[in-house]
């Protein structure tokens, strides 16, 4: 096992790589909207998975997922090459790419407090004017008698 903070440093400057290289190096117009966002490196430094997303064209067009996915593929050799010369280790890590699903699941969890901050409003109106059931000081004093 490698040191973590080694991993890490070596997971980041992956990710420096291969960002670099897709947009200068790699001649692939399905890459021209993949950002990439995060690399972990495996422990025994031997596998790299870096994380991508995609945007579409315009702001109303999907990404095309499958055909990023596809050119990122085609584009495996090329960029361990540029990373194997760029780090300079004697084992250059394998790459292999997925998804990054943090910018969906973030959505939809803003909109979940959406929909939370509203309800909360509704029960604030709703508490307003309510008056408790029993009496105003339902507990029990020590100098009060017992009935």
């Amino acid at each position: 096992m490698a040191d973590p903070a080694r991993a890490a440093r070596m997971a980041k400057r992956i990710q420096e790589v291969v960002a670099a290289a897709i947009e200068r190096e790699v001649k692939d117009r399905r890459l021209e909207l993949v950002t990439i966002t995060d690399c972990r490196v495996t422990g025994d430094l031997h596998d790299a998975t870096v994380f991508y997303t995609t945007r579409g064209r315009t702001i109303d067009e999907d990404p095309d997922w499958e055909a990023a996915a596809e050119a990122l593929h085609r584009a495996r050799g090329q960029l361990r090459s540029l990373v194997g010369r760029s780090l300079g280790v004697r084992y250059t890590p394998t790459l292999s790419f997925e998804v990054d699903t943090v910018p969906e699941a973030s959505a939809h969890m803003e909109e979940l407090l959406a929909k939370t901050r509203a309800r909360d409003a509704e029960l604030a109106k709703l508490r307003e004017g309510a008056a408790p059931a029993g009496d105003t000081d339902p507990y029990r004093r020590d100098d009060e008698p017992e009935s």
